[in-house]
């Protein structure tokens, strides 16, 4: 048998592998960056006043700021977070709904079942805000918000489909992801897993036909393990 030859390993330059050495760029201390604190504490304190003249303030909210305001002076708010110096929110990055329907801890602090956020990004000042509206079940309705952002569109369109939350203005509020004949709205919690009808296509009648649904709804996860993620 033949020993295998062992490669010798070469010796490289460390100099390749010491920024410090050949570039002597030293790291910057966090006395440094003393400025930034402060730059966004100001930014903080003008946006906290902007929304105090709506009658609300910016609160603290899973890691990003967030602001709740009455649905009636939604869009004015919007408006000025876009174009006030203090905002400058430049686009709208997501719009969704809430069902709070079976939020336990939601019932106590707000009585409304539905709420409609918005999502800003400010590109000139690299932030982002939260915007959310708490909306009564009986008539879930907002102004639509695309004379402000054109992008809103279809994240509108996307909130009536599935919530059934309403956007006074929109231009052509239709459904976006289910079909035209779809019964309800299957993001709400009352939405049953099944669905209320079913669609296929009929070869003798050359088109498309809903029947009821014969899956029977079961719920496959206790109540008691959702009631205790809720509390968590």
């Amino acid at each position: 048998m033949y020993r295998v030859a062992r490669q010798h390993l070469r010796r490289c330059c460390t100099g390749l592998f010491s920024c410090k050495r050949r570039l002597s760029v030293t790291t910057p201390s966090p006395a440094d960056n003393t400025d930034v604190p402060e730059a966004q504490s100001e930014a903080l304190a003008g946006l906290n006043a902007l929304a105090e003249s709506f009658g609300t303030r910016v609160e603290r909210a899973f890691d990003e700021n967030t602001i709740v305001v009455e649905r009636g002076k939604l869009f004015e708010l919007l408006k000025s977070l876009r174009d006030d110096p203090r905002g400058r929110f430049e686009q709208l990055i997501d719009l969704c709904g809430i069902d709070f329907s079976d939020y336990q801890s939601q019932a106590s602090s707000h009585p409304n079942r539905f709420a409609v956020v918005y999502h800003l990004l400010s590109i000139s000042r690299n932030d982002r805000l939260r915007v959310l509206a708490y909306l009564p079940e009986d008539h879930p309705c907002v102004p639509t918000v695309i004379p402000i952002w054109a992008c809103a569109d279809w994240y509108e369109r996307e909130a009536f489909d599935l919530f059934g939350i309403l956007f006074e203005g929109h231009p052509d509020l239709r459904r976006l992801l289910t079909d035209y004949g779809f019964i309800g709205f299957p993001f709400r919690k009352d939405f049953p897993l099944s669905g209320h009808v079913e669609m296929r296509f009929d070869e003798d009648k050359g088109r498309v036909v809903y029947e009821p649904v014969s899956i029977a709804p079961r719920v496959t996860v206790p109540r008691v393990i959702r009631q205790d993620r809720n509390d968590d």
